[in-house]
């Protein structure tokens, strides 16, 4: 977490949080979203504005955390602003000297490998749970067919029981949890 972020937390404790502006898809893309997104549905249905500013991009990997119930949220200064999640609270980038990294640009190593009913590919590692990026399949096919991974079969919608991360904190608190 940013230094100027603990200092707001450390002046303004008490700021409320926010939910339901933010939103994180499937290609580790974020998008804000305003109130006539959030009145249109909820993500990934109703998107809103991809943000394209490399700085703030920069800003929300460097202070995107989960608290204790497995809601991810970006710390904004004094204010949480939980994210909606697509898919999963991380999306690996694959690289091809076979390293492998968060949509953060966080290193990561490989526990376990997932392939969900859709054929979509998930890995468990040491800084988390997420979901491999579209276009970095034929890069996880070459590590599956090495043998690095052994992709076991899962059901999408355990996933998040299963490794314990909320897809939408703006439904939990709506629903009073």
């Amino acid at each position: 977490m940013d230094d100027i972020v603990k200092a707001a937390l450390a002046k303004w404790p008490n700021v409320p949080h926010c939910h339901g502006w933010l939103g994180l898809d499937a290609r580790g893309q974020w998008y804000m979203r305003d109130d006539r997104t959030q009145a249109a549905g909820p993500f990934p249905q109703s998107k809103g504005s991809l943000l394209r500013h490399d700085k703030l991009v920069a800003f929300i990997h460097r202070n995107y955390l989960a608290d204790e119930e497995g809601q991810w949220y970006f710390q904004n200064g004094p204010q949480r602003v939980y994210v909606e999640l697509e898919a999963t609270p991380q999306v690996w980038r694959l690289q091809p000297d076979g390293r492998v990294l968060a949509h953060t640009g966080a290193p990561a190593q490989v526990r376990s490998s997932w392939v969900d009913e859709a054929g979509r590919l998930y890995l468990d590692t040491d800084i988390g749970f997420g979901l491999v990026h579209s276009a970095d399949m034929a890069l996880a096919a070459d590590r599956v067919e090495a043998g690095d991974w052994l992709p076991q079969d899962v059901r999408a919608a355990e996933l998040p029981a299963r490794y314990g991360y909320v897809m939408s904190p703006e439904a939990m608190k709506k629903a009073g949890r």
